[in-house]
């Protein structure tokens, strides 16, 4: 285990987000941010953009890469949280309600500086859930499945962790949501935040694991043992695999291992589902939450933490005044922090990363344009 240290970095301010108010606007922040110059070549390297939420400041910013400098944008979504990425869409979680953008390859070419811009994603739908405190999404896809396993999720089915019903679910025109699964320890469907489910494993194109902070069945029942109460639990089986996590997030399964962030501590770590085995990886310099594995690489979100209240206990509380805010990037062959951007100001918490794969420099255009200080754009049938 190796505890992390940031050097070699430049400090920016990004200017979309110059706290200059406009009358049709809501109030905005001044966001700095400043990176390793490790950070822009890797995502070159890579050919990928991220995407980051936050709901603390209520935004997805875009990451990219446009003339080996990195781009940052950002977009306006109330409650930002989870995030899903397929070929030609992306989906925003929200407050109440789960956003739906379509890729506009044909927009990214006129969208200024020409020829920065290399894909575009323009918000086309919502659905309204209501406060279910939607965490993690993600898609079912067609991908076969291994000889005897069935799927639960069928082609192109968003399926979102409802935290607040302590159940996973998926959308229709008629419903709120449509529950479809939930830990065998919940008796019965209420929004009395049972459990806290908060994190989806997709394998195979259909849901596998997911982590709760407890085993429990009261209303906000895993408050009092938080720190040592987290678990992953195998969806099809319904049993918990691995117990004694402070808090975890983000579970993923991604060559042939399964992956999550043991957030109390600040680790990512690896899990053995046969033995219940957990090794870690590395220490972060943050509240591990948001993590995205591509490549050899893994993209881990790192938060500040909030009121003790919620975080006391936590073995990372201990160093709460060295932590950061921003995007550690792990080699997973080393455990070593190949690069990293950290967020000064103006944003104190990450909830989701995304990776964008074929995109080095993704332009977005969200529900509310005259927040984001962007014009808006309308596409018609020629």
């Amino acid at each position: 285990m190796t505890t992390l240290a940031i050097e070699n970095t430049q400090r920016l301010v990004e200017p979309e987000t110059a706290l200059r108010e406009k009358p049709d606007a809501s109030p905005q922040r001044e966001v700095r941010h400043e990176y390793t110059h490790t950070f822009p070549a890797l995502l070159s390297k890579l050919g990928v953009s991220l995407l980051v939420s936050t709901y603390q400041a209520g935004k997805v910013v875009a990451v990219g890469v446009a003339e080996n400098e990195l781009t940052l944008s950002y977009h306006n979504f109330e409650r930002a949280m989870g995030l899903a990425v397929g070929p030609d869409r992306i989906t925003v979680g929200a407050r109440a309600q789960i956003w739906f953008l379509r890729s506009a390859p044909d927009v990214a070419r006129q969208i200024g500086p020409t020829g920065r811009h290399d894909a575009c994603f323009l918000t086309r739908s919502s659905h309204f859930t209501g406060e279910i405190q939607a965490h993690e999404l993600a898609w079912a896809s067609a991908a076969p499945l291994s000889p005897g396993r069935r799927g639960v999720g069928g082609e192109g089915e968003l399926w979102l962790v409802n935290t607040a019903f302590s159940c996973l679910c998926t959308l229709d025109e008629r419903h709120s949501f449509v529950p479809r699964w939930r830990p065998p320890f919940i008796s019965t469907l209420a929004a009395e935040d049972r459990c806290h489910l908060n994190g989806l494993a997709m394998a195979e194109g259909q849901p596998k694991y997911v982590t709760a902070l407890a085993e429990t069945d009261t209303p906000q029942g895993w408050r009092p043992n938080k720190v040592t109460s987290g678990c992953l639990i195998e969806i099809a089986s319904g049993q918990t695999v691995a117990r004694g996590f402070a808090m975890p997030h983000s579970p993923r399964v991604h060559g042939g291992r399964v992956w999550l962030l043991h957030s109390g501590a600040g680790q990512l770590v690896v899990v053995d589902p046969a033995r219940g085995h957990v090794n870690t990886v590395t220490e972060l310099p943050g509240y591990t939450r948001g993590l995205a594995l591509y490549d050899r690489f893994a993209f881990v979100g790192l938060s500040k933490i909030r009121e003790m209240s919620t975080f006391g206990g936590m073995p990372i509380a201990a160093r709460r005044p060295e932590l950061k805010c921003g995007v550690g990037v792990v080699d997973l062959t080393t455990g070593r922090l190949a690069a990293h951007l950290e967020f000064i100001t103006g944003v104190e918490e990450i909830f989701d990363v995304q990776v964008v794969k074929g995109a080095c420099c993704l332009a977005l255009s969200g529900p509310y344009p005259n927040q984001d200080n962007t014009k808006p754009i309308w596409i018609v049938p020629t």
